[in-house]
């Protein structure tokens, strides 16, 4: 049916970074019809009171990962509640599509979201059809077999590309002329039907220490790839760059910043580091960073305007991979109790876990017993709410390493520690959300279930930057949720309260709303006729969040109603809804 809506008496933030107003907005067939003061209400119209809120354009999710996650959760919570509309996937180069017919690199590609991503991989080999090999196939399952509660879009990942094209050879070497032709026809595909761009990464390394398949990739290959993507309007290249672990994020800065110039892409590069113990490699992309905007290149830095937070267990984490500790690691990649118990009682193996610990990232707080907390037992036995640091004076432990492996030989390999956050550079934070060439609220929302939940991190960016330091105004704020990411994004009949564009709409009183604790719920299917935990929020709350003119959140809970669009660069609204 539907929905015929006056949104009234509230401040209308554009999502432009325009000043805000008092004004009422009129809704029909999914676009807003009407923006000004004094709207009268028409019957058969349904008035929603919006005294004392604001109302702006719903929220876009610039780095989410709910490519698999949207086969068996599909409500995507708590999103709705948090305001948002849009959220986009298929980042950090990998994507569902294309898939290789091929059993072992469909076997890679389920690997590699279970574990950089948590995405859980029971429901990924059963639940997920894949019942596709090209991108565009892969948005016309989608499109036949889920529905969404808000507008979903995503890239076309590198990865997925070269396993397709080279198989397992993607691991090991650099393409061939032939084999770079392939993955640009299809790339091509995706593009034509609607994929957000072309995602690569240069940063992770597998669970068996290899080097992503994106990173074997010579010049010859990225210029290519990249032509493909400059054919079309409004589509982007995202590349993942490393100001993390081997740091090589500067030279990549300059690699990809040269072939995007050369190629015409729009660009984003995930990004500039705006925590305090990577200032030490922050200086050569910062410099680049504005030699691009003051060249007027349209190339961007990802950014997240909070930091990110580890919750680790035993069974499934990749925290001490990605802190240059492989064998703990080799603890959490034991698939049952059984071995992981053995290795933690092994002399062997204790005494390699010893050297391990101590050669751990120099940043890495995974060797600082005072900023990690017993957060959870899975026996009960405990401690828990102590820090290691206390485990090991209470216990007169030699290593920090054996106190660890004590503790969760005791507790089981569902228990949780905590780790400490890093610090962030408060003024560099603050300095991206005003710059024109960065983009924000990378939340990676939709994965890491068991590790920390970036649902919600939208709204924190309200309350923290605006409402209580006053750092941000309203409008900037707004608009660094909305329309700076559209513009961005080629989402052009979206993230602004304009007639004309798709009623995605949220409605919120600033007072009311807060970024909620993460709360542990076990609802993913297991594989096993259980269920498993993810963490999630309870909601923010919005008074209201409309996608495509249909409530998703409306009277304090999730609508059940699912009026998403598979959304891409360029495509109008009525392509999106006619599509659906």
């Amino acid at each position: 049916m539907e929905f015929r809506l006056l949104i009234k008496g509230g401040t209308v933030v554009d999502g432009s970074g325009a000043p805000a107003s008092k004004a009422d907005v009129r809704i029909r067939a999914g676009r807003i019809v009407e923006v000004g003061p004094g709207i009268e209400p028409a019957r058969g119209e349904r008035v929603i009171d919006a005294t004392d809120c604001y109302v702006a354009p719903g929220f876009i999710e610039t780095h989410n990962h709910w490519d698999g996650g949207v086969w068996w959760a599909p409500n995507m919570e708590p999103l709705p509640a948090y305001g948002v509309t849009t959220s986009i996937n298929g980042n950090c180069g990998f994507s569902m599509a294309p898939a290789s017919p091929r059993a072992e690199d469909k076997a890679d590609i389920i690997d590699i979201f279970n574990f950089f991503e948590d995405i859980p991989q029971a429901p990924m080999e059963a639940l997920v059809p894949w019942d596709w090999t090209t991108w565009s196939e892969y948005k016309a399952s989608m499109q036949r077999q889920v529905k969404l509660p808000l507008n979903f879009a995503s890239f076309c990942g590198h990865i997925a590309l070269r396993l397709c094209v080279m198989g397992q050879e993607a691991w090991n070497r650099e393409a061939t002329e032939d084999e770079i032709r392939q993955m640009c026809a299809l790339l091509d595909d995706a593009l034509r039907a609607g994929a957000m761009g072309l995602s690569s990464n240069q940063l992770d390394h597998d669970r068996h220490e290899r080097p992503l398949p994106s990173q074997r990739a010579n010049d010859a290959e990225y210029q290519a790839l990249f032509e493909v993507v400059g054919r079309y309007d409004g589509a982007t290249v995202q590349v993942i760059v490393d100001h993390f672990m081997r740091m090589t994020g500067p030279a990549q800065v300059e690699r990809f910043g040269r072939i995007a110039k050369e190629t015409g892409v729009r660009l984003q590069w995930a990004g500039l580091p705006t925590l305090q113990f990577q200032a030490k490699v922050r200086g050569r992309s910062a410099e680049l960073h504005e030699q691009f905007k003051a060249e007027g290149l349209p190339f961007y830095t990802g950014f997240h305007h909070i930091s990110p937070t580890s919750v680790i267990n035993f069974k499934r984490s990749l925290v001490f991979a990605q802190n240059g500790n492989p064998v703990w690691q080799e603890v959490v990649d034991a698939q049952d109790w059984e071995t992981k118990a053995q290795m933690l009682s092994d002399p062997a193996w204790l005494a390699r876990a010893r050297e391990g610990w101590d050669a751990q990232y120099s940043h890495s707080y995974l060797h600082k017993p005072d900023a990690l907390t017993f957060r959870e037992s899975e026996t009960g036995y405990g401690p828990i709410g102590v820090t290691l640091a206390d485990y090991i004076e209470q216990g007169k432990f030699e290593h920090p390493s054996d106190a660890l492996a004590e503790w969760v030989l005791n507790n089981g390999a569902e228990s949780v520690v905590y780790k400490q956050s890093w610090e962030r550079d408060e003024d560099l934070v603050l300095q991206l959300l005003k710059d024109p060439n960065a983009i924000g609220n990378i939340s990676d929302a939709g994965a890491h279930g068991k590790m920390f939940c970036g649902a919600g991190d939208n709204i924190n960016l309200l309350t923290d930057f605006v409402r209580d330091r006053g750092v941000l105004t309203i409008e900037e704020g707004v608009h660094n949720l909305t329309g700076k990411l559209a513009d961005f994004f080629g989402l052009h009949d979206r993230g602004l309260i304009r007639v004309g564009k798709a009623a995605d709409i949220t409605v919120f009183n600033l007072a009311e709303i807060e970024r909620r604790p993460e709360e542990k719920i076990w609802d993913v299917w297991d594989g096993e006729g259980g269920r498993t935990y993810r963490y999630t929020r309870a909601a923010a709350p919005m008074r209201l969040t409309l996608v495509n003119g249909v409530p998703t959140f409306d009277n304090g809970a999730f609508t059940g109603r699912f009026p998403g669009a598979f959304v891409g660069p360029e495509q109008s609204f009525a392509e999106a809804i006619a599509a659906e």
